[in-house]
């Protein structure tokens, strides 16, 4: 190790973790407040891997946030407010957007344009009014939510090991849908088709057409964004990542960025360090990873002989998840003046998911957008007289494999020109002479800049046999190098923002009580 790395970085840690993304934040900022001596690297020279922001010309994106649940109001904490602000005590603030979504639909015979509110009761009587009779059936919707709710705070409190007999007598509702798709449950419950699109319109945050995606999780989620809603930070993700880095730095911790890890190293199945991409060595036997599983089992265990074989299947047996493309504006006029009245759109040309899916395995006319208009959650988030807006389809990663250098740019910009084409037609807004800075993000965006997998951003598929229940249930018995703990959207409690935060808790903990215990043994 070089003389001047020696000044920055000690030779051994307790833990290492790989990124500074969501997951990889708040378990080193977890560690490091319990007193751990821990050190995360990040090759990125900034936090939060995509939870940031980006300036072009007077404007401040934000990268891929359109909101996030489990945040919520002083009176009703979701679990990452209680993190921020309980546990972290970081100097960060939030605010709730105006409304749960905006839903357009608009092939022919398909038209719909309905916004619904938060609240629970608020909600259903929004869609019983939209489809009359379908009151009683999206009440059931959301018990059976709550019953789900109430048996993932059981298991989070047994740290993954729940009592069977427990979940069988105070939790059975989520026992019969623990494998059972979106679809199944909602026609077993008897909610007209309308009302199931109205209802499902969350279902691009999840990235799986409802007949492939598990029930447990989209009914925990839907019931967390009608009780709390959703919630954006007012400076960007970029505020609270870094708050989150000042916080580790104050509990003792350390952040190293520019800084790529090449090798974990291992020996006879167990963490004996990591090496630097300059050939740095940190002696470690315990390492959170923020990066996939995919990319650690394939690239970064040295040597690659100590993965064992169990290792490839579990992640060879999951299907990664979509990758995005967004179109961010920078418009010289304000939201009420382009008739922009709502923060969060979901357009859909119709509310068959399976359609809207297989469409994003072409690159072609996107069939399904989410966009968001920033000033109408934060009014000051860019100068007077203009406004933010976001419009971001998905795509498979393997629909870019075949675009040629040469062909990038004309197709990008093809892209762009359709989602605008679209959000304008669906709005009934006129918006290109307005536009003064524009950027383009494609899934090569975000590969090269987060260094995310072929540029995923949705984890690992959550069909019911690999979604967050089996893998909560899991814990423990999928630890195949000891040692190595995995965090983030790639993990056991899915992707997105608060799982990702939460997820990286939950690793740290496990990782916690092995020190622990090796220390009372001591």
């Amino acid at each position: 190790m070089s003389e001047s790395k020696k000044q920055r970085i000690e030779d051994s840690y307790d833990v290492v973790v790989i990124g500074a993304g969501n997951g990889g934040l708040a378990a080193t900022a977890f560690l490091a407040k319990k007193g751990i001596k821990v050190l995360c690297l990040e090759q990125h020279n900034l936090p939060g891997g995509v939870a940031t922001s980006f300036v072009r010309g007077r404007f401040e994106f934000e990268t891929s946030l359109h909101e996030m649940a489990s945040y919520g109001p002083e009176s009703n904490k979701g679990s990452i407010r209680r993190m921020f602000e309980d546990k972290l005590k970081i100097d960060t603030k939030f605010v709730q957007v105006p409304e749960a979504f905006r839903l357009i639909t608009t092939d022919p015979g398909e038209e719909m344009d309905v916004s619904m509110p938060f609240g629970v009761e608020n909600f259903v009587d929004t869609i019983e009014k939209e489809v009359p009779g379908s009151k009683k059936s999206v009440e059931n919707f959301f018990k059976v939510a709550e019953e789900i709710g109430e048996a993932f705070s059981y298991i989070g409190s047994m740290k993954g090991r729940p009592d069977q007999g427990v979940l069988l007598r105070e939790h059975s509702n989520f026992l019969k849908t623990a494998a059972y798709s979106v679809t199944e449950v909602e026609n077993a419950l008897g909610i007209p088709e309308k009302a199931q699109k109205i209802l499902n319109a969350y279902w691009a945050y999840l990235g799986l057409p409802m007949s492939r995606m598990n029930f447990t999780i989209f009914a925990a989620m839907t019931l967390t964004y009608a009780e709390i809603g959703g919630w954006v930070p007012t400076d960007r993700s970029h505020g609270y990542t870094t708050a989150i880095d000042a916080k580790i730095r104050e509990f003792g911790g350390r952040i190293e960025y520019n800084t790529a890890v090449d090798k974990i190293l291992v020996e006879e199945g167990k963490i004996i360090g990591v090496e630097t991409s300059s050939g740095d060595k940190i002696q470690t036997n315990y390492v959170i990873s923020n990066a996939t599983q995919t990319v650690v089992y394939n690239q970064l265990i040295y040597p690659q002989s100590e993965v064992p074989e169990i290792a490839y299947k579990d992640v060879n047996a999951r299907i990664h998840g979509l990758t995005g493309f967004v179109l961010y504006a920078g418009l010289d006029a304000s939201a009420e003046e382009l008739g922009l009245k709502d923060y969060g759109y979901f357009i859909m040309n119709n509310m068959d998911t399976d359609e809207i899916y297989d469409s994003w395995r072409k690159l072609q006319a996107p069939k399904g957008l989410a966009c968001t208009v920033l000033n109408n959650a934060v009014p000051d988030c860019s100068p007077p007289g203009t406004c933010l807006l976001n419009i971001t389809t998905l795509y498979r990663p393997e629909a870019w494999k075949d675009v040629k250098p040469e062909d990038y740019v004309d197709l990008k910009n093809k892209l762009a020109e359709e989602l605008l084409t679209k959000f304008e037609k669906a709005t009934g807004t006129s918006l290109r002479k307005h536009i003064e800075e524009i950027e383009i993000a494609t899934p090569a965006t975000f590969a090269r800049y987060a260094k995310l997998y072929n540029g995923i951003f949705y984890g690992y598929e959550p069909e019911s046999w690999d979604s967050m229940v089996p893998r909560l249930m899991n814990m423990g018995k999928d630890v195949y190098i000891e040692g190595l703990e995995f965090a983030g959207g790639f993990n056991r409690r899915l992707h997105g923002y608060s799982s990702a935060l939460n997820d990286g808790v939950m690793s740290a903990q496990l990782i916690l009580q092995k020190i622990l215990q090796e220390r009372d043994k001591a």
